[in-house]
């Protein structure tokens, strides 16, 4: 006879198998986002793929790339993004982000922030500082308007006239790769 405090053998075997199912799919799980995503508007944790760690100092490649994909550290771990990046004529890569004082991770990325960017399945280590002047930031738009012109469409990265103007909620992140100044 049981009391009830007391959990039957069957139940506690029950219970075992459930919570083993339980962590496997959460690990199942898991490690499929962390594979598929990020994935339209759903970010993911890291972003895999084969690593270029020599430097790069002309990122005109990314304007043949419709979205980026970063990872940025932030204080709850790692957090992927597909995002516009674009690169100016001279080559130079910038990052943009629609409303960035909305976006949690826009705050998160501090000066000289190390993040990775994956193009085309290939992870480059960089380092992120917002761009804050003017000039820049109409260079990096001017790269955007540009890029999307090839590359935009559909509700989230439309097409942008020609003409278009810089909004006053558009952020920019200048990138690096990581070791070079």
């Amino acid at each position: 006879m049981t009391t009830p405090t007391t959990v039957s053998k069957p139940r506690r075997k029950t219970l075992r198998i459930a919570l083993f199912t339980l962590l496997a799919l959460l690990v199942v799980g898991l490690g499929g986002w962390t594979t598929i995503c990020p994935c339209d508007r759903t970010p993911g944790l890291v972003l895999l793929g084969s690593s270029h760690d020599e430097p790069v100092t002309d990122w005109a490649f990314a304007n043949d790339v419709p979205l980026c994909q970063l990872q940025v550290w932030t204080g709850l771990g790692p957090r992927a993004m597909n995002l516009n990046c674009m690169a100016t004529p001279e080559g130079d890569l910038f990052i943009s982000c629609s409303v960035g004082q909305k976006k949690f991770w826009c705050g998160e990325v501090k000066a000289n922030a190390s993040a990775r960017i994956r193009l085309s399945g290939t992870v480059y280590p960089v380092t992120l500082n917002r761009v804050l002047d003017a000039a820049s930031l109409d260079k990096a738009w001017a790269a955007r308007v540009s890029k999307l012109q090839k590359h935009g469409g559909g509700p989230y990265n439309p097409v942008p006239k020609p003409d278009a103007k810089r909004p006053e909620t558009w952020w920019s992140f200048q990138a690096r790769s990581a070791g070079v100044s």
